[in-house]
């Protein structure tokens, strides 16, 4: 995988990335190969099954003679032979064993195409949440540095207040430990933003070294309020979800298991040939050698009636029926648990969106606050305690504007994922 490294990534293209070197798509799409293989093999039961033999061989035999004066004692034989034939076998009816094998297996392997698509939508949403974690511990990171230059001036003024007459060393000091603090805090906030960037290479895939660069997201516009009603959503989540849509193809392979259990109950009929040609040769000292070829054909068309088998077939059924009435209940499981997830996904967005307004007029107001506090501070009519205050009361008004922001984003991200319509460029929080 090449990266460069002298522009920033934006989430589109940090998407494509994760898609292309993500080791759970690879895995997910060997599994849907897999499966997909295995229908070949089903829909190779159909066919007739071809061999070719070929044998041979030579046997030497020395056998002792009647004693005679001046005669050999014994004399030796030789018995040489090959043989070839190609043999067919064709199942030509097993009243709808293949064929429900067959189906179980285009059923599974739909499933496997499908889980591969919802393995990418999952990779896309991992990676959507980790680029705005990032950003939002970017801005947090960028909020602290500028609490730590606030707590600056307010330090600068209890100094200046103190070399006037008008201030305290108590409130140098107590200036100074806020200044410190806000020190601290940036530390730990440039901390987190590290962790949250390494969080976004571990959701795209790749190795925890790698430098990239990535867009700052400050400069997109918010996702829009949600105009569907949750019914409406449920229902068209229903319809697209790749768990649910795999949940029902696992449902059919299961009631294709039953009718492949039943068939076990049933004749199977066949037809088999076989064409075979042989040569001997036989050679004895001192007499001529006798050598015979001959070549056979024939076909047989025969009936497998299934007698006695220890109840195998009638457990085997019984696990098939099993199978599929648990294949029923977690196909109506998953579709309890995606419209659980799109409610609350739905309720989640809704208040990061009304929070994030909530936390920008709060950011106004204690701007505001922290601008006059300092400058009746400056101006000997306030108090450091107030400035402190008014300084905390900011950080905290613009971490929760930062936090909600990012979590408008994550929202929207997650509503199309459990919606099953987040593409690489689509879905609310592609905008």
């Amino acid at each position: 995988m090449t990266v460069a490294t002298d522009r920033p990534y934006g989430l589109a293209e940090l998407i494509d990335l994760a898609q292309r070197s993500n080791p759970s798509t690879r895995i997910s799409w060997e599994k849907a190969r897999q499966a997909a293989l295995a229908v070949g093999m089903a829909e190779a039961t159909y066919l007739p099954l071809i061999t070719a033999h070929a044998i041979g061989g030579a046997q030497r035999r020395t056998s002792p003679l009647p004693g005679s004066s001046g005669g050999p004692g014994s004399f030796d034989s030789t018995l040489k032979g090959a043989s070839a034939s190609i043999a067919m076998q064709w199942l030509i009816f097993d009243f709808g064993h293949r064929r429900a094998v067959s189906d179980a297996a285009e059923q599974v392997s739909l499933a496997a195409n499908i889980v591969f698509n919802g393995t990418h939508q999952k990779v896309v949403f991992d990676v959507t949440r980790a680029y705005y974690q990032y950003g939002a511990a970017l801005e947090a990171s960028r909020i602290a540095q500028q609490t730590l230059q606030n707590s600056i001036a307010i330090r600068n003024a209890a100094e200046d207040s103190l070399k006037n007459g008008r201030g305290t060393a108590v409130e140098v000091a107590q200036a100074r430990q806020k200044a410190i603090q806000s020190e601290l805090r940036k530390i730990k906030a440039d901390g987190e933003a590290r962790n949250a960037y390494q969080t976004l290479l571990s959701a795209m895939g790749v190795t925890a070294t790698l430098k990239i660069k990535v867009h700052d997201a400050g400069g997109r516009r918010l996702p829009a309020g949600i105009s569907q009603s949750n019914d409406a959503m449920i229902r068209r989540a229903l319809a697209n979800r790749p768990d649910v849509a795999a949940s029902y193809a696992a449902l059919k392979a299961s009631k294709s298991g039953i009718a492949a259990a039943k068939a076990e109950f049933f004749p199977k009929i066949f037809v088999s040939g076989a064409v075979a040609a042989g040569t001997v040769g036989f050679d004895a000292d001192g007499l001529p050698g006798i050598s015979d070829q001959s070549t056979s054909a024939g076909v047989l068309v025969g009936i497998s009636v299934p007698l006695y088998d220890g109840g195998l077939r009638t457990a085997q059924l019984k696990r098939a029926e099993s199978v599929a009435a648990t294949a029923e209940e977690g196909f109506r499981q998953t579709q309890i648990d995606a419209a659980t997830e799109i409610v609350v996904a739905s309720n989640t967005l809704r208040t990061a969106l009304e929070s994030f307004k909530a936390a920008t007029h709060l950011t106004a107001a204690a701007k505001i606050t922290y601008d006059g506090t300092l400058d009746a501070y400056k101006n000997g009519l306030g108090t450091v305690t107030a400035a402190n205050q008014a300084d905390s009361d900011l950080l905290d008004a613009r971490l929760a504007q930062a936090d909600a922001r990012a979590a408008s984003f994550i929202s929207a991200a997650n509503l199309a994922f459990v919606m099953g319509a987040i593409t690489s460029g689509d879905g609310p929080a592609g905008h």
